[in-house]
């Protein structure tokens, strides 16, 4: 006799091992260190700190969750937000212009840098990686000619103080910038997954031939995504000038990995097989309270760099893994779905 429920448990067997792993794992992690640094890791201090430190990463690898949805990848994001911190504090330290205005300059800024990796990768047909990690070595090389190889610090007078209270302030308690991030998961949860062009991201990701097959501009809606993750990192960008106050050429290579590693790895949970915001976010807090816990217990400077990069190849694993297993499912489902042909009866005993 035909198990009429082996549909079901191939589309939901193990499904809430896959959606809800990650946030078991990060509420696990955060209770074994809570447990190993009883008087400084469950501290408000140390919340405070956390969200405040991983705020400009968790933004950033929001941005790369953009691109990613449409099975592309922008490289460029690290030297992006080098260089636009670096202008911001170049506009404000040197130039004198107001704050709104600066941040609306490097907004658009990172609006053309999207446009740029949108139409080499689309209509210059080269692939995502090469493309943008050689945009990224212009931008890298424009934030060394704008600052000399040196830093910029700001005169006497310091940066405004509204321009520091973006990231120094606090609001019902919490800092400002834990706010920032859970707009921007809040924007892009509804954008991809109750808007039409959310539809349409994750389709040109999918299936790109089906996608033009049903009408969808597929390369505009690639340039999208790509302008998506330069907005966003300008904006990460800006904040960054506004948090350390000072224009570092080199501060912003450190935050390509962890933005990659929070991207790829927030794609096997909540909806795995399919990079999403929340997963992003998940993904990105157990890496801001494992790097927390370890930095706590006294760990060497190289662990940072060693944590980052083993999570990355995992990610990497897991998100391959829970694709393909989501194709699996839905490969079953769609052959159970399908009547039997008459050439080929069901199995079963006849009708009494």
């Amino acid at each position: 006799m035909t198990d009429r429920s082996t549909p079901k448990r191939a589309r939901f067997g193990g499904s809430l091992a896959g959606t809800y792993g990650l946030p078991v794992l990060m509420v696990l992690i955060f209770a074994l260190f809570a447990l190993l640094l009883p008087s400084t890791f469950p501290t408000g201090a140390n919340m405070s700190a956390i969200l405040t430190n991983q705020a400009i990463p968790a933004i950033l690898a929001l941005g790369a969750t953009i691109p990613i949805v449409t099975g592309r990848f922008d490289l460029s994001i690290g030297y992006g937000i080098g260089l636009a911190h670096v202008v911001t504090m170049w506009l404000l330290a040197e130039k004198g212009l107001p704050w709104p205005l600066v941040a609306l300059l490097v907004v658009v800024g990172g609006i053309v840098v999207g446009l740029v990796n949108g139409a080499l990768v689309e209509f210059g047909q080269i692939d995502s990686f090469i493309a943008t990690l050689g945009t990224g070595s212009v931008l890298y090389a424009l934030t060394g000619w704008i600052t000399g190889g040196g830093r910029i610090v700001p005169g006497p007078g310091g940066l405004p103080p509204a321009f520091t209270d973006l990231t120094n302030s606090y609001f019902l308690g919490l800092p400002v910038t834990f706010f920032y991030v859970l707009v921007l998961v809040i924007i892009l949860w509804l954008t991809l997954e109750h808007l039409p062009l959310g539809r349409y991201l994750y389709v040109v990701g999918a299936n790109p031939r089906a996608a033009d097959l049903v009408g969808i501009p597929r390369r505009r809606i690639v340039i999208y995504a790509f302008i998506g993750s330069g907005v966003v990192t300008a904006i990460a960008g800006v904040l960054l000038a506004a948090q350390q106050q000072i224009g570092d050429p080199s501060a912003g290579s450190s935050y390509l990995l962890p933005a990659f590693v929070g991207a790829l790895l927030g794609s096997t949970t909540i909806k795995p097989g399919r990079a999403n915001a929340f997963g992003t976010l998940v993904a990105v807090a157990i890496l801001a309270i494992g790097l927390s816990g370890l930095q706590q217990e006294g760990a060497a400077f190289w662990v940072t760099p060693l944590f980052n990069g083993l999570t990355l190849l995992a990610a990497v694993g897991l998100a391959g893994f829970a694709s393909r297993r989501r194709q699996r499912a839905g490969a079953v489902v769609g052959a159970a779905a399908r009547p039997a042909s008459p050439e080929t009866p069901a199995a079963g005993p006849p009708d009494s």
